[in-house]
């Protein structure tokens, strides 16, 4: 029988969820001789609900086991060493029997995921194992054309994954068009969004897929030098990403004559940026490689003509890079099996909020939002009533509840007022205030605004300020208005993307909740309970003791009563600082 093999992923959410504490203590009893397991890391298996996550191979069956700690870890290893059977209570996945957790499994179809949570990221051996570089070893073998790739590529119907949806093939047919000999392919790992949870994952637990899909596309285009360009909040995907790049360098992957192919000569390196959400804009990106302040430029020209260094340059994001060598590997027409008619293959989507299952899945193009929210997602938490989604990262739309049927496609996200983005996936449920949703998403774009742009960086302060006023209770005629006349202005005014996208979670809340956006301004009133500063907080009579416990913490004295008699607060007085919901031990205070 096969040692047992013990996996642990150790990808940043694991690790923040205290996987490498569960991995050191295994490596303890593993070095101490207690156990005779093969211990093995991994990333992120998208589960993150579950983290942290340990896989156990036994007798060449897989069980994940979720919410693993340090004894739980121990007993799993204890159990599979002397009886070989699964703890049934733990195992969140395998294919011996049914888990509660399959629902996440059901429907997912991983291309751009296919190893994350299955090799080791640190090794280049695992990730050949998986027919890892096998697409660039069939172009080298079969002396496969620039010309024949892109046709491929264009064949599969791959549109760019990171946010405007452009077919990926036609950008490379620009490149390559252009006959300067010093061209340049970049990775955007730098997207801000919940989506860049997506990025980093991927960078985190499959950079070798990245890097192989940079090579193919530099490749086609005719570049000789690639840079991936990757915010430094994440450590671990950029220790990875060089772990990988000096592998590929080893194994001939990258360098001169890659593969035998005479005159293809290209290397990668990574540049580190600084964070700033407008530089997930191509030509602010540009700038910050060069040196710059991460800022837009006019175009035209496009990079394709006119990018780093003023050369031709071709800028993929990582979900998109990812697909290549699949695509090279099984064939343009396997990946156009999946999705609709205009929006072909696979997408990543980054669930968070609140929702049952939070973490990474990828589904096939024209599945509903109610079928990744309620299926694979679980559903909303507290079983809560499902009230919106946030689609498309800061500068995304809300899609509301009653349109949940809609398909994940770009063309039927757009119609709603949403955009697909890198795949941020924000779920809200009854007790999320629209009003102040918006006001949140405004104010990340605000402060991300690069300054160039007079109405990016005016109008998005001026309608924060507006925001602000609405959620305080202090909201006037015609702020709706005005706030509808400065997001089409700046819509229309701003240079890239983020000035043109930013209104986005303000026009589609005022579309589909205008009576929340009223009820602030007319009423003072916030429907969902959720704007501190538009509750009414009021003594349940049949549950006040009569303690004063919240009459002595009042900082304004606007709570009356007797001890031992039931209290009442002044409206009049009222700052609604809470301080009485805080010091109540009888739950006898309610807002609304």
């Amino acid at each position: 029988m096969e040692k047992i093999k013990v996996i642990v992923g150790l990808g940043s959410c694991g690790i923040a969820a205290g996987a490498a504490k569960v991995y050191d203590k295994i490596n303890e009893l593993v070095s101490t001789g207690k156990y005779d397991v093969q211990l093995a890391k991994t990333s992120c298996i998208g589960m993150c609900y579950k983290e942290p996550l340990v896989e156990i191979i036994d007798n060449n069956k897989s069980y994940i086991y979720g919410d693993i700690d340090i004894s739980k870890a121990e007993e799993i290893i204890q159990n599979h060493t002397e009886n070989h059977t699964p703890l049934q209570d733990y195992v969140v996945h395998t294919e011996e029997f049914e888990t509660e957790d399959d629902i996440f499994w059901n429907g997912q179809v991983k291309i751009a995921l296919r190893h994350c949570g299955y090799i080791n990221p640190e090794k280049i051996e695992e990730y050949e194992a998986k027919e890892g570089y096998s697409a660039l070893r069939k172009i080298a073998n079969d002396k496969i054309s620039y010309q024949t790739i892109i046709d491929e590529v264009l064949a599969s119907g791959l549109r760019g994954r990171g946010g405007g949806g452009f077919p990926t093939g036609l950008k490379w047919k620009f490149a390559r068009n252009n006959e300067n000999e010093e061209k340049y392919i970049i990775c955007n790992a730098d997207e801000g969004d919940p989506g860049a949870f997506m990025d980093r994952s991927l960078l985190e637990g499959d950079p070798h897929a990245v890097i192989e899909g940079m090579i193919i596309g530099a490749y086609a285009i005719g570049a000789n030098s690639g840079v991936i360009y990757c915010r430094a909040e994440y450590p671990l995907a950029i220790v990875r990403l060089n772990i990988a790049l000096a592998q590929a360098r080893e194994k001939g992957y990258l360098g001169k004559n890659i593969m035998g192919i005479e005159g293809f000569n290209l290397d990668i390196y990574v540049k580190e940026g600084a964070g700033a959400f407008v530089c997930g804009e191509e030509t602010a990106l540009i700038a910050s490689v060069e040196g710059e302040r991460g800022m837009p430029r006019k175009r035209p020209p496009f990079p394709a003509a006119s990018g780093l260094w003023k050369k031709p340059t071709n800028i993929n994001n990582v979900e998109t890079l990812a697909n290549i060598p699949w695509i090279i590997d099984k064939g343009s027409a396997e990946y156009a099996k999946y999705g609709t008619e205009k929006s072909k293959g696979t997408k990543v989507f980054a669930l968070t909020g609140k929702i049952k299952h939070g973490g990474l899945v990828e589904v096939p193009m024209g599945v509903t939002i109610h079928d990744i929210i309620f299926k694979l997602g679980g559903g909303i938490q507290d079983n809560k009533k499902f009230k919106a989604v946030q689609l498309g990262g800061p500068s995304g739309g809300c899609i509301p509840a009653h349109l949940d049927d809609t398909i994940v496609d770009y063309d039927s996200v757009n119609a709603t007022g949403a955009i697909m983005g890198s795949g941020g996936m924000v779920v809200m449920d009854e007790s999320t205030c629209m009003v102040d949703m918006a006001r949140f998403f405004l104010d990340f774009t605000q402060k991300e605004s690069c300054g160039k742009c007079t109405f990016c960086r005016v109008g998005t302060k001026r309608m924060l300020e507006i925001l602000t006023r609405i959620t305080e209770g202090e909201g006037k005629e015609g702020d709706i208005e005005k706030l509808e006349e400065l997001s089409e202005q700046i819509k229309d005014a701003s240079l890239c993307g983020l000035g043109q996208t930013a209104p986005n979670p303000v026009l589609t809340t005022i579309k589909y909740f205008r009576n929340e956006y009223e009820a602030h301004i007319n009423d003072k009133h916030c429907p969902a309970g959720s704007c501190e500063k538009l509750l009414t907080y009021e003594v349940i009579d049949d549950l006040c003791t009569g303690c004063t416990a919240c009459a002595v913490n009042c900082p304004t004295n606007a709570i009356d009563g007797e001890r031992k008699g039931i209290h009442f607060i002044r409206q009049d007085a009222c700052i609604k600082c809470s301080m009485c919901v805080t010091k109540c031990n009888f739950d006898a205070i309610r807002t609304y």
